[in-house]
């Protein structure tokens, strides 16, 4: 693992946490709903972000883990990086945030996350982590505006005033996965846990926001 064991991992303040997500991130926007920041810093200086917060619809998702309360899960909703650090770092990052999330917070018990197959990647980093596949689905969620290139997620769009205007913008090509990591290993998720084959299957392999399968990968 190299020099990734060097990296240190510890809450920061949102503002310093959505400056960098802002610079890092593709997209160049921030979760408005974000509310725990994780920075990893490597030689003195920060080189990545990690963020958590509710999920919009915790009514719809509470239900992907069985007898789940309210305050029982997190999402992982912003995961931005530099190049400065090495291999395997953003794995690591993770797992250091878990294992600080478990410790301070421990009515969480499971963490969900997406990824995004229209312009990312199709979730390797989560994979590599130990999170599950529990659902690929086409997307409908992330638009453009094909008047102002404007890009958004729905929920995004509704909360700043596009809801009149979201039936016209035009879904972007690909797909969005949903993963989850239960940190308490004795709860049960409800919905079929998919191979990660199931990835190449349906077309929807993703790197650095371009078409490859997981098999080109392995292959390379």
């Amino acid at each position: 693992m190299g020099r990734a064991k060097e990296i240190i991992v510890k809450v920061i303040p949102s503002k310093i946490a959505n400056e960098f997500v802002k610079k890092h991130h593709y997209s160049g926007k921030v979760v408005p709903n974000s509310k725990l920041h994780f920075g990893c810093f490597l030689d003195g200086a920060l080189h990545g972000v990690i963020s958590y917060g509710p999920s919009m619809r915790k009514d719809l998702i509470k239900c992907l883990v069985s007898h789940t309360k309210w305050n029982e899960f997190i999402e992982l909703n912003r995961m931005a990086f530099d190049d400065y650090l090495p291999k395997y770092s953003e794995s690591r990052c993770i797992a250091i945030s878990i294992k600080l999330i478990k410790k301070n917070a421990p009515q969480i018990k499971w963490i969900l996350s997406f990824s995004d197959g229209t312009q990312c990647g199709d979730g390797a980093i989560y994979r590599a982590s130990g999170f599950v596949l529990t659902s690929i689905k086409q997307n409908t969620t992330l638009r453009i505006n094909p008047n102002t290139g404007l890009q958004m997620a729905r929920m995004t769009a509704y909360h700043n005033g596009y809801a009149y205007d979201w039936k016209n913008w035009i879904p972007l090509e690909g797909f969005q996965l949903r993963y989850i990591y239960l940190i308490d290993k004795t709860c049960k998720i409800t919905v079929p846990i998919l191979p990660f084959s199931k990835i190449d299957e349906m077309g929807a392999g993703m790197y650095k926001g371009k078409k490859v399968t997981l098999l080109e990968r392995k292959i390379k």
